[in-house]
């Protein structure tokens, strides 16, 4: 809908203001979740929007869930080429006496890494934890140590660890919120091994042992990652699920049983795809308004986005979303395709989602001599005409 015509004022441009561009909608807080658990967080990280969260950044014992990193550390060494999937660490003392969910490794046997890395995603197996970091560190000290160092590398900004396990330990602690970005950080740079998490079963020494991810069993995408259990943290899990190509990533504490810890994962899973829905409303290189353009070989410019985005918004909210676009009027030329001229926005309502570089989509060269006098007289006298606005749908 084009804007009305507007005169250009002697001492320089006007700002315009154009309100346009209807796509879909977003809407701001994001939908209430009435359901239990001490830390939850829900993720799309294809977005990188928290669809909910709740105390999200405190730190809070992780349990079993802080084997994600002691995962993630096996997986940079694989990927450094600093050990094989065939390197073998050597089982101790320590390590085939620990208490919890086990691998059953004896002491003095020689394990394979690939088997020691399933014994830890499948079985939760504490034991495989210590080998591993002593293989990889001498020590469960200097691995812990070393898990520090990682963490702060990934931005792991409320994390610190004692050991590999997730035992309880003072020293020893997580935020839901490093644990989503720990988890996407396991799929996006280990691709290849990342389907071992929902691997259901591994058989160590004739003993079978069921993966303890509720929702693997589950028909709702699910993919990963670890579940976890103290009496300090409650039952946990950090989860990841895919449907029709939208991703999301849970994690939450504090749950009083297995079985609420089942009901519960699944609730947040389904509340993520079923309450929010992943849009494309600006594509790169989109034409948004055509503007009046001073001293220029041609009156006019087009001018749109500089790239694409995504987004995800309440599929309740979903009717509509307004674009601003801001920019002086007219634009003097010489303009080239690319440079930035304005900015605009979208917004729902009285909340703005974003602010965006609005773009030159055309070159448009200085006119000549005379043109650009004429221009400038017509200016000063007040009389100049410029064409108005013109929205793109």
């Amino acid at each position: 809908m084009p804007c009305k015509g507007r005169k250009h004022s002697k001492d320089g441009g006007i700002r315009a203001l154009i309100l346009s561009l209807l796509l879909i909608a977003f809407a701001l807080p994001a939908l209430a979740l009435d359901i239990p658990g001490r830390q939850i967080i829900i993720l799309d990280p294809d977005t990188d929007t928290i669809l909910f969260e709740r105390d999200a950044d405190k730190p809070v014992p992780p349990a079993s869930m802080s084997k994600l990193m002691t995962i993630y550390m096996v997986l940079d060494a694989l990927k450094s080429g600093r050990i094989t999937e065939d390197s073998k660490f050597s089982v101790s003392e320590k390590a085939s006496k620990m208490g919890g969910s086990k691998m059953f490794t004896r002491e003095g046997d020689k394990i394979r890494v690939i088997d020691l890395l399933r014994g830890i995603i499948v079985q939760s197996g504490n034991d495989a934890c210590v080998v591993v970091a002593e293989g990889l560190a001498g020590s469960e000290a200097n691995f812990a140590k070393r898990m520090n160092e990682k963490a702060q590398e990934l931005g792991l900004q409320n994390s610190r660890f004692a050991n590999s396990s997730g035992l309880p330990d003072d020293g020893h602690y997580m935020s839901v919120r490093d644990l989503a970005i720990l988890a996407e950080h396991l799929r996006e740079d280990f691709p290849e091994y990342f389907p071992m998490f929902k691997e259901t079963e591994f058989t160590w020494e004739d003993i079978r042992q069921t993966n303890r991810n509720p929702l693997l069993y589950m028909d709702i995408g699910a993919d990963g990652l670890k579940t976890g259990h103290t009496s300090e943290a409650g039952y946990c899990l950090t989860a990841t699920a895919e449907r029709d190509g939208r991703r999301v990533v849970v994690a939450f504490t504090g749950l009083d049983s297995k079985k609420q810890r089942e009901v519960v994962a699944r609730q947040l899973v389904d509340y993520a795809f079923r309450e929010f829905v992943q849009l494309t409303p600006i594509k790169e290189g989109q034409s948004l308004v055509r503007v009046a353009v001073s001293e220029g070989t041609s009156p006019t410019i087009l001018l749109g986005a500089f790239e694409g985005m995504r987004l995800t918004l309440p599929s309740r909210d979903a009717e509509k979303l307004e674009a601003r676009t801001s920019f002086d009027s007219p634009i003097a030329a010489p303009i080239r395709k690319g440079d930035v001229v304005g900015q605009y926005q979208l917004v729902a309502g009285s909340q703005t989602i974003g602010e965006y570089p609005l773009v030159a989509l055309e070159d448009v060269a200085r006119a000549g001599f005379f043109a650009r006098t004429i221009d400038n007289i017509s200016i000063m006298l007040g009389i100049a005409e410029f064409p108005s606005p013109e929205i793109i749908d």
